[in-house]
């Protein structure tokens, strides 16, 4: 199931216009703070598919019956471009575990690559709901190959996966390739265009470098 944020109208679009928009990129603070941002906004959306039970609260004034959340998501993202979006993920879900994947592109002499793992901090996943952040769905290889990495740790009941923006090419890889019974896929965006080198269009460039700086 895909679920496109952007196509309601509400102030998460304007957090969508403003990352994409190459002038106000050059502020990598506040690319960094919208990315932020629109992950509190997938927060609250993926926070109403949860289960909840209720409890009773003691105010000073008597006792007050609230839903709550039932168990806290673990809430993973595939380093490092992902960081500011799990930041805002986890100001909501504030109780919630973490895990962190390394993956990367690496690349031949000529202009092709492959995706690699190399590193997972993981909890417990068993019967666990999962939320994986990935700010950019290009090919959707990493995200499958960091999915499957993960797995190991223990095979979640359902997992939601994050992204700004998605490709369709993306989506279509996704949907291939991971189980559609227990995946949601959340985005803000969907483009119609990869270039040969991986890259979406009109898209809004290296998330990692606009958050971070350039890398070497």
């Amino acid at each position: 199931m895909v679920r496109n944020l952007g196509a309601q109208n509400s102030i998460f679009n304007q957090y969508v216009s403003e990352i994409r928009d190459a002038v106000i990129q050059q502020d990598s603070l506040r690319f960094r703070y919208n990315m932020e941002r629109m992950g509190m906004v997938f927060a609250y959306e993926i926070s109403r598919q949860l289960e909840y039970e209720h409890r009773e609260v003691v105010t000073s004034l008597g006792v007050a019956e609230v839903p709550v959340l039932k168990h806290s998501p673990v809430l993973a993202t595939i380093l490092r471009a992902g960081l500011p979006l799990h930041k805002g993920l986890l100001n909501v879900f504030d109780r919630s575990e973490n895990a962190f994947v390394s993956a990367y592109r690496k690349h031949s002499k000529d202009g092709r690559f492959e995706i690699q793992v190399e590193y997972v901090s993981c909890p417990d996943l068993t019967g666990r709901v999962l939320i994986l952040a990935d700010p950019m769905l290009a090919t959707g290889a990493s995200l499958v190959l960091s999915y499957k990495a993960l797995l190991a740790k223990g095979e979640p009941s359902h997992t939601h996966i994050v992204t700004l923006i998605a490709s369709t090419q993306g989506l279509d890889y996704i949907k291939r390739y991971l189980p559609v019974e227990n995946v949601t896929l959340w985005v803000g965006a969907i483009d119609d265009e990869l270039t040969a080198q991986a890259y979406i269009v009109p898209g809004l460039g290296d998330a990692g470098d606009l958050a971070f700086g350039s890398k070497i």
